[in-house]
């Protein structure tokens, strides 16, 4: 796949980097407040993420990138240690469930080595590599399970459900149970 300058973001700008020091001063906020002061969590998860939905629980610790790129619906469990690298948006629909430890990546970097080191990157005061996003979506009624990774540009499809420890590198239908890795699906069934 060729890549073209419009391609990549600029990681290391002074916005994204603002962005990024906001996200770990929020998150270590919420790391450290009292589990049962729900209105304090609340109002920290309010102004990290980009919207949030009625009854969403998020385990400590969590980790993300940006906050920003992050939606979630209404009943919404994201569980223990999991970590959002939101450069893209990550969409989460309703009646989900994230268990422990799962990572979502909307970033990545190209393959060949070209495309993916900068040589002038001191004198543009950038990076000395190029990264990419893909938005990801996890759609209604979903549970993906623990220790799973969502690579970027995926979408898992309503009422699927991604097994522990699977790796997911392309988009997974509505309906069904896929695990491994790669993640296959397994199973298929109807919505009755």
């Amino acid at each position: 796949m060729q890549y073209e300058q419009k391609d990549f973001l600029e990681t290391a700008g002074p916005d994204a980097l603002k962005q990024i020091a906001r996200a770990r001063e929020l998150t270590r906020e919420y790391l450290f407040t009292d589990y049962i002061d729900s209105e304090k969590r609340s109002a920290i998860l309010r102004e990290l993420l980009g919207e949030i939905g009625e009854n969403v629980v998020i385990d400590t610790p969590f980790h993300c990138d940006h906050g920003k790129n992050i939606f979630i619906g209404s009943n919404v469990i994201i569980n223990m240690n999991c970590t959002f690298v939101d450069n893209a948006p990550i969409k989460i629909g309703n009646r989900v469930l994230i268990a422990s430890n799962v990572q979502i990546y909307t970033s990545s970097h190209p393959i060949l080595p070209q495309e993916r080191l900068v040589s002038d990157w001191i004198e543009h005061k950038t990076t000395w590599f190029r990264t990419y996003a893909r938005p990801v979506e996890i759609k209604d009624n979903t549970w993906i399970g623990a220790g799973s990774i969502l690579l970027p540009g995926v979408t898992i499809g309503e009422n699927s459900v991604i097994g522990a420890g699977s790796v997911v590198n392309r988009t997974i239908p509505a309906n069904c149970v896929a695990v491994g890795n790669p993640c296959k699906i397994i199973r298929s069934f109807s919505e009755d």
